[in-house]
């Protein structure tokens, strides 16, 4: 399933879903709680992800190679946009349009123009591409094209949804948990968030799981949660990596493995999670997990306090260190605290 460029703006909350609460193991020895995020939408601002041809509209055993989607990604955006026109004229090729539609949102081999943009999705979303019906969805919520209208994306996310297509399962699922276009419904959210994941989403299934964990929408049950959590962590979702390090730490809905977690908030810890580097830098102090390294729990937790995380048992084990080994914790951990502050300092993009 594909990635859309365009962002499903979204107020999106969880305020009915209790912060995730990992049990206690000893005082030393334990990985903190983790705040459990609300989902995000499933498709963000960017570049232009690659598209990906629907194998329903090829007879099976008669399947052609799909040279425009070759070129697309390669980068021959011309030579892309070219084929893709001559399959429509040809064939009335519905994966082709909407190929040209996200060539057009994109402006790429070609200027950008939302308004053909939107005119080749909904060609092919009539036509039952639910790629086209998702990308289409985005526009309508966002106002691309058009005023914002986000009755008419959420039909859009529905007819995508019923064909299975994960974003949009996953992101009408954000609405029924938002509660404002449609009546709050967890029980239909988790049913879509069940499709989505199903289908690979790792957001979904981050958020499935913590559906699970605190059994809203779903029956209660930490082993079908961990399960949903390590299939996210897997595919790098980060939220989901924290939640399945903490329930292998204490060996909650899984068998304990400490060295496990380690590995894991390790992960989080490097792609920026401010929890990952405060629960790794217990594990790094307390020498349960992996080896006790006081310069690199001091650098793990400056980094994780300049993130906004408070850890007050890990100030008094920096402030009781010698200076020598705190002066080279300080040392490692400053590139990434200058980086992070840098990081605040950049304006942020209008939604």
């Amino acid at each position: 399933m594909i990635k859309f460029a365009a962002a499903l703006v979204l107020a999106a909350a969880l305020a009915a879903l209790l912060p995730l609460q990992a049990a206690a193991q000893k005082a030393e020895s334990r990985a903190p709680t983790a705040t459990q995020k609300p989902p995000q939408p499933a498709a963000k601002p960017g570049p232009a992800v690659p598209y990906a041809p629907a194998a329903s509209n090829v007879a099976p055993g008669a399947r052609e190679p799909d040279a425009a989607f070759a070129a697309f990604q390669r980068g021959d955006y011309l030579t892309a946009f070219n084929l893709a026109t001559t399959r429509v004229e040809a064939k009335s090729d519905v994966t082709a349009m909407t190929l040209l539609g996200e060539l057009y949102a994109n402006g790429l081999g070609i200027p950008q123009d939302d308004a053909k943009a939107a005119e080749w999705y909904k060609l092919a979303a009539d036509r039952g591409d639910a790629n086209a019906m998702f990308a289409l969805a985005m526009f309508r919520v966002t106002g691309r094209a058009g005023p914002r209208d986000r009755e008419a994306g959420a039909k859009w996310l529905a007819a995508a949804a019923k064909l299975g297509h994960a974003n949009s399962a996953y992101d009408l699922a954000l609405l029924y948990i938002e509660g404002e276009l449609f009546p709050r419904d967890l029980n239909r959210a988790a049913e879509l968030l069940r499709t989505a994941a199903q289908a690979g989403s790792p957001e979904a299934q981050y958020a499935l799981g913590t559906f699970y964990k605190e059994g809203r929408g779903v029956p209660q049950d930490i082993h079908e949660a961990v399960r949903l959590w390590a299939a996210a962590a897997l595919a790098d979702n980060v939220d989901a990596q924290v939640e399945y390090a903490i329930a292998l730490y204490n060996g909650e809905g899984s068998d304990r493995n400490q060295a496990a977690a380690a590995a894991i908030f390790r992960k989080a810890a490097l792609h920026g999670s401010a929890i990952a580097q405060d629960r790794l830098a217990r594990i790094l102090a307390s020498g349960q997990g992996a080896p006790a390294n006081p310069i690199e729990a001091t650098k793990w937790h400056l980094i994780s306090k300049a993130g906004g995380e408070t850890d007050l048992t890990l100030d008094d084990f920096v402030a009781k260190l010698d200076a020598d080994t705190r002066a080279a914790g300080e040392k490692a951990a400053k590139p990434w605290i200058d980086a992070l502050r840098q990081a605040q300092t950049q304006p942020k993009p209008a939604p």
